[in-house]
């Protein structure tokens, strides 16, 4: 089992140095002047890209775990007025359940196994285990000395550091082992880049719980999540046994990577495609009465309607309810209605991040590259200036409208929540309020759709092969997650986010209608 893991470790680092390899030569300016041809020969290339494989794997062994902790469990902290210690523990908890769910690290059809079960032909069973143990002991190595350090600011015993360490992997130990019996009786393949669509229920569900029951005042206490975490290590150690017993995953493998057809460098992306295309909806009554260009984009929104209208549907559906339901009770409980109130003046910041989540503008950008500009770009008058101008002007009205559903049920019900908690003396923040998370979604559905010209990350194989699309986006997650940890006041930070708004698509849309003509294109 130690051979095959290390070879299937030098695989893994092989692919990876290849990609960097690859990343380099399309480096604005600099991968220019990169000789392609001879780059992969380059021993000193090579060194390089190796010292990169390995700070990456640092970053995912400590870096990330660093970044998760603080940023998503203990900068939260200071939101609640519930003991430090048990809201910690309390976030992390749910956290951890989440992360068990969706990221067992054993059911994610990546292209190295691919390559070290099906072509190298490493028995299966020995890869999956080896590789699992390993990625196990970075989740301990990784979490404990941060959250010793942790446990040093929030003067708490160090034992409590290592039960949350050994409670995280125990987690995933318990789901694998589950996910690996519901294929053995019921068939059912778990793949952790196609969550099923029951699982996001839960996961609200648990978000809900691990960020809004401090807020009452409920949280699991430290000397309850004791036993529970022992309880929960129990089990990953009868998982564990379970692991090793299980004997399919070959089988297992076969049907996650798609074995039949696989003969792409990357089946996640695949799958999504395979996804979005059944839910085209192709019927002689998909008719337009428009023309031109706006007759184009009409088909496309109205043939793509399960996957562009049904999530902004439950989303408005969701927030309708989350609305009605927070005046219901500041109604019904007249103890809460001053704390609400506070939030609505002085905790728009936090919306951003809101808005950010259910925008649809990345989802949408990807179903018009993977069923229609994926195709359509092959042809020269497609990537004709007019072409791209024309249909970028309708595509953008459409997003706009989309994104629009959602954001007006949220800026009226926010205006509606500080009116039934007490109300305002400046009626000026109704309207802010309102005129500011319109903005917002305004803002989110332009800056996606231009970023997509302008960049175009895809290849024919419907990769993202552009790094700056992914810093591009990176970028944007930091900086409205840190929007988080803003208390301003409405009526200033609305109508900053307004002009902000304004300007900032201003200058996108020129340069969108400069550029997209020479960026928006295929990548090799």
């Amino acid at each position: 089992m130690i051979k095959t893991f290390i070879f299937s470790f030098k695989l893994k680092i092989m692919y990876l140095v290849n990609s960097i390899i690859y990343s380099l030569t399309k480096l604005p300016i600099i991968g220019k002047r990169l000789p392609s041809k001879t780059l992969y020969k380059s021993s000193g290339v090579k060194i390089f890209a190796y010292i990169i494989a390995g700070i990456l794997e640092l970053f995912g062994m400590f870096i990330g775990k660093i970044l998760y902790i603080f940023l998503m469990i203990y900068s939260a902290l200071s939101m609640y007025k519930t003991n430090e210690v048990d809201t910690f523990i309390h976030i992390i908890f749910f956290l951890s359940i989440i992360g068990g769910m969706l990221n067992t690290y054993m059911f994610n059809p990546s292209i190295d196994k691919y390559y070290g079960i099906f072509v190298m032909k490493l028995d299966a069973k020995e890869y999956v285990i080896s590789n699992y143990i390993y990625s196990i002991l970075k989740v301990v190595i990784g979490f404990l000395p941060v959250l010793c350090i942790i446990s040093i600011f929030l003067k708490i015993n160090i034992i409590y550091s290592i039960l949350i360490t050994l409670f995280i992997a125990s987690i995933k130990l318990v789901f694998a082992a589950f996910f690996l019996h519901l294929y053995k009786k019921k068939g059912i393949i778990v793949n952790e880049n196609k969550p099923i669509k029951n699982i996001w229920i839960y996961v609200a569900i648990l978000l809900a719980t691990s960020y809004a029951m401090p807020y009452i005042g409920i949280v699991i206490t430290s000397n309850l999540f004791i036993p529970i975490s022992i309880l929960f290590i129990i089990l990953g150690i009868y998982s564990i046994r379970y692991i090793f017993k299980f004997d399919k995953y070959r089988e297992i493998y076969k049907k996650l990577l798609d074995f039949s057809q696989i003969n792409v460098v990357n089946n996640a992306n695949e799958i999504v495609k395979d996804n979005m295309q059944k839910k085209i909806e192709i019927s002689e009554k998909t008719i337009s009465n428009k023309s031109g260009y706006a007759y184009f984009n009409d088909l496309f929104i109205k043939r793509h309607k399960s996957i562009l209208m049904s999530p902004v549907k439950k989303i408005t559906a969701f927030c309708l309810f989350a609305v009605l339901a927070t005046i219901i009770i500041s109604i019904v409980n007249e103890q809460i209605k001053q704390p609400i109130n506070k939030i609505m003046l002085n905790f728009l910041p936090y919306f951003v991040f809101v808005m950010y989540i259910i925008n649809r503008g990345q989802i949408i950008t990807q179903a018009m590259f993977m069923n229609c500009d994926h195709s359509m770009l092959t042809y020269s008058f497609y990537r004709s200036p007019k072409a791209i101008l024309g249909l970028f002007k309708e595509r953008l009205k459409s997003l706009i409208i989309i994104n629009l559903i959602p954001a007006f049920v949220i800026g009226t019900g926010l205006a509606l929540i500080l009116f039934a908690t007490g109300g305002t003396d400046n009626i000026l923040n109704y309207i802010v309020l309102i005129v500011s998370i319109i903005a917002m979604s305004i803002f989110f559905s332009v800056h996606y759709l231009v970023i997509y010209y302008l960049l175009q990350p895809y290849n024919y194989n419907s990769e993202i092969k552009d790094s700056r699309y992914q810093i591009v986006n990176f970028i944007t997650y930091i900086v409205c997650y840190f929007t988080l940890k803003l208390q301003l006041p409405t009526m200033y930070f609305g109508l900053f986010t307004v002009c902000f708004s304004i300007i900032y698509c201003i200058l996108s849309l020129f340069l969108a209608y400069k550029l997209a003509p020479k960026t928006f294109k295929i990548k090799i």
